[in-house]
C-alpha cells in the first residue's frame, strides 16, 4: 500500500473544511465565556485551572471537551515533538486502523471534524467509498489537523517527571531537567495513552540479555532494517506481535517465528459481539462484579489480530507460527538467542521481539512515586470470583466517575481526587472510553462534566459571592403600571 501523501492543515483543499469547522463553532457559540475564577499566581508563577499531560487524541479531545464547557485557563502538554505524540508514528506498526473508517472518534459530535470530512475534503468522496480501512499514518495526519483547526495550544517537548501534592491543595509538576519552572495546577488529566498507567510487559525469562542487541519489545524503537536475512522469533500472536513480525518480513528477515503459549489461534473479538451505546453508557453503572467478569473473559479470549494484518505475515512463505510455545527458559549463547519451549522445542534465532503488551500499575508509575501505594486499586475493593482471579485486572486502579483516582486509606491521600486517569487504566472502572476510537468522545465529555462539577464545589464561596453581588437588572421599571400606586394610602384602624 503507498501510502497518501501529508497533507497539513494549509492545503488550499482543505480551506473549505477549515471555514465550515469555524462556521460549526460559531453557530455553537464557541468558545464560551470562562466561568471558573482566574488564580492567583502563587509563588510568583501562575496556576491552571487544568493541565493536560498528554497531546496524542485523548488529550486533544479532553481539551476541546473542556473548552467546549467554558473551562479555558488550560494547559496541554507533551514530551515528544508535534506529530510524534502517541504511538501513531512511533511503535505502532499495522498498515490500518483496526476500527471501521466510520466511526466519529474525536469528532465531540460535529460532522466537520470527522476524518471522513476531512479526507473526502482532500480525495474525494469516490476515494472515500474505495477506502477500506483508515491507513495508520494518515490517522495522526487527521489528528494534526484537528489540532490545527481547533487551536488547540499543545506544548511539546515538556516532560512531566513528578507529581507533587502541595499543602495549599495545589498539584506541581516537576519537569524533566529542570528546563522550565514547576507547572502549578489545581486538576490534571493523564492523557497519557495505553502505556499511561503502568509499563511495557516485560517477561522474566529475558532477564539479564541485552535489550537492543538480543531482544526489544513491540514498543521499542527497532532497526528493522537490522533484522535483513537474520533469524527473527516473535513473542505471541496478538496485534501487536503480528504487525512487527510482518514489519521484520517485510523489511527482510531471514525468518520470523511466531511462538503462542496458546494451543490454537485466537479467531473471535469477543467484546464485538455486545458492542453498543449501551455497553459505553451502562459499564460504568453495572455492579463490579460483573465489569469483572466481562473484562477477565474477554482478557482470556484474547482480541485476535486483525484479519489484514495476519495475511500481512502469512503470505510470506518464510513465517511460522508455532502454538503451544510458552517460554520456558531464553538465553544468549554467543549471537544467538537459544528459547527453550514449555512443550520441550528448542528454537534458535538472532533476535526476539516481545508482543507481550503493557501492564496497567499505578506502582509503575515514577511520577506518582511519593503516594503511588496510596491509590485504590481494584484489588483493594472486591475479591473476584472463583475461577476468575486475575491478578493483571487487579492493578487497575479503582476510579470515581469523573476518572479521579480514589484513596486506598480514606484521608491518607485526598489530593487523589485531582489526578484524572484519562488513559487505558481507566478501562474497568468506567470501560473503553479513554483510549480507543468508538467511544473516546463519550469519555472526554463525562471528564469535563466531571471536572467542571469538582471546579464548581470547590468555588462555592466564590459562586455564593458572586450571586449575592449580582445586581444587572433585567427590567428598568417602564414595563409594567402599579395599579395601586395613585390610591390614597390605606389606614389601619
Amino acid at each position: 500500500m503507498s501510502p497518501e501523501p501529508i497533507r497539513s492543515f494549509n492545503d488550499p483543499k482543505l480551506s473549505d473544511l477549515n471555514a465550515r469547522v469555524a462556521q460549526d463553532l460559531e453557530y455553537l457559540n464557541y468558545p464560551p465565556a470562562n466561568w471558573s475564577p482566574a488564580s492567583a499566581k502563587v509563588d510568583g508563577r501562575p496556576v491552571s485551572d487544568v493541565v493536560i499531560i498528554g497531546g496524542g487524541m485523548c488529550g486533544l479531545v479532553g481539551w476541546f471537551a473542556l473548552s467546549r464547557v467554558g473551562i479555558r485557563n488550560v494547559r496541554i502538554i507533551d514530551k515528544a515533538p508535534k506529530g510524534r505524540e502517541g504511538p501513531w508514528k512511533t511503535f505502532a506498526r499495522m498498515e490500518t486502523l483496526r476500527s471501521p473508517k466510520t466511526l466519529l472518534g474525536p469528532a465531540a459530535g460535529m460532522a466537520s471534524l470527522t476524518f471522513r470530512a476531512w479526507y473526502t475534503a482532500l480525495f474525494g468522496i469516490a476515494k472515500w467509498d474505495e477506502l477500506y480501512r483508515i491507513p495508520r499514518p494518515m490517522w495522526m495526519d487527521y489528528l494534526d489537523w484537528y489540532r490545527d483547526v481547533l487551536s488547540i495550544p499543545v506544548e511539546n517537548g515538556v516532560h512531566v517527571t513528578r507529581i507533587i501534592p502541595r499543602e495549599d491543595g495545589l498539584l506541581e509538576l516537576e519537569i524533566a531537567n529542570g528546563a522550565e519552572e514547576p507547572i502549578l495546577t489545581r486538576k490534571l488529566v493523564m492523557a497519557t495513552g495505553r502505556d499511561g498507567l503502568g509499563a511495557a510487559e516485560i517477561p522474566g525469562f529475558v532477564e539479564g540479555m541485552q535489550r537492543g542487541k538480543s531482544w526489544a519489545h513491540s514498543a521499542d524503537e527497532v532497526d528493522f532494517t537490522a533484522l535483513k536475512g537474520k533469524r527473527v522469533v516473535v513473542i505471541g500472536v496478538g496485534a501487536s506481535a503480528v504487525d512487527n513480525a510482518a514489519e521484520a518480513l517485510e523489511a527482510g528477515a531471514g525468518e520470523v517465528r511466531l511462538l503462542a503459549r496458546r494451543k490454537k489461534m485466537p479467531t473471535i473479538n469477543k467484546l464485538m459481539g455486545i458492542g453498543s451505546y449501551g455497553v459505553t453508557a451502562g459499564f460504568p453503572k453495572i455492579d463490579p462484579k460483573w465489569r469483572w467478569r466481562l473484562m477477565d473473559y474477554s482478557t482470556r479470549q484474547q482480541t485476535p489480530a486483525p484479519h489484514g494484518s495476519t495475511l500481512r505475515v502469512s503470505r510470506h512463505a518464510n513465517a511460522f507460527f508455532h502454538f503451544d510455545c510458552g517460554i520456558a527458559s531464553m538465553k544468549e549463547e554467543g549471537d544467538e538467542v537459544v528459547i527453550t519451549t514449555t512443550n520441550g522445542r528448542i528454537f534458535r534465532t538472532d533476535f526476539v521481539i516481545l508482543g507481550t503488551g503493557f501492564t496497567v500499575d499505578p506502582l509503575a508509575r515514577s511520577e506518582l512515586e511519593p503516594y503511588k501505594a496510596e491509590i485504590a486499586c481494584w484489588e483493594d475493593r472486591i475479591t473476584p470470583p472463583a475461577n476468575e482471579e486475575n491478578p493483571s485486572l487487579g492493578r487497575f486502579p479503582w476510579l470515581e466517575d469523573d476518572f479521579s483516582f480514589t484513596e486506598k486509606t480514606p484521608g491518607k491521600a485526598p489530593w487523589l481526587k485531582n489526578i484524572h486517569c484519562f488513559n487505558y487504566g481507566a478501562t474497568m472502572s468506567l470501560g473503553k472510553v479513554s483510549g480507543d476510537i468508538p467511544a473516546i468522545s463519550e469519555g472526554a465529555q463525562w471528564l469535563a462534566r466531571g471536572v467542571s462539577a469538582g471546579l464548581f464545589i470547590e468555588d462555592i464561596d466564590y459562586h455564593w459571592e458572586a450571586l449575592l453581588a449580582y445586581e444587572k437588572p433585567e427590567l428598568d421599571g417602564s414595563e409594567w403600571v402599579d395599579a395601586d400606586a395613585d390610591l390614597p394610602e390605606q389606614k389601619t384602624a
